[in-house]
């Protein structure tokens, strides 16, 4: 590749955004972790010699954490399909910029955990030979989800090489 191609090439966020109701799911999915944990330290407090204070503590922690990291989150999580590969971009305070070409994808996989269906979302799981673990795109549209597994699944099989 020449000095000018390798120039014209620049680093960006992927072009999608994940579903604005991701926000939501991952806000009530951290009240309810939040929830559990204050239900279990309430249970220490009362068993063992726990101070009280602890409760109040916690709740307050999981209150930022459901206020603030789903926000963050929806801001990072981006994700896009081209010709040539997918792209994904995930974290809450550190990145990860992810990219598969197509003729790596070993395998394509839509799933909806309990909460993803209650909110009408399905994630997406690209599986390549890569050490370093399959891409996943979270809090998708259900339609979109399953257009993506369709075209992707496609594009991989279209794809020249062998996946490995």
């Amino acid at each position: 590749m020449s000095d000018a191609a390798v120039g014209a090439i620049s680093l960006r966020d992927p072009a999608h955004r994940v579903s604005p109701r991701a926000r939501v799911m991952w806000v009530v999915s951290a009240l309810a972790e939040g929830v559990v944990a204050l239900a279990a330290l309430t249970v220490a407090v009362l068993v063992w010699d726990v101070p009280a204070w602890t409760i109040a503590l916690l709740a307050v922690a999981v209150l930022a954490w459901a206020a603030v990291v789903p926000q963050w989150r929806y801001l990072v999580h981006r994700w896009e399909t081209t010709e040539t590969a997918v792209y994904t971009q995930t974290g809450w305070w550190a990145r990860e910029r992810r990219i598969a070409p197509m003729s790596r994808i070993q395998t394509v996989d839509y799933a909806e955990g309990p909460v993803e269906r209650l909110f009408g979302l399905a994630s997406v799981t690209v599986t390549t030979a890569s050490a370093a673990g399959a891409l996943s795109i979270a809090g998708l549209e259900r339609d979109v989800a399953r257009r993506l597994v369709d075209d992707l699944t496609r594009q991989a099989d279209a794809a020249e090489g062998d996946a490995t």
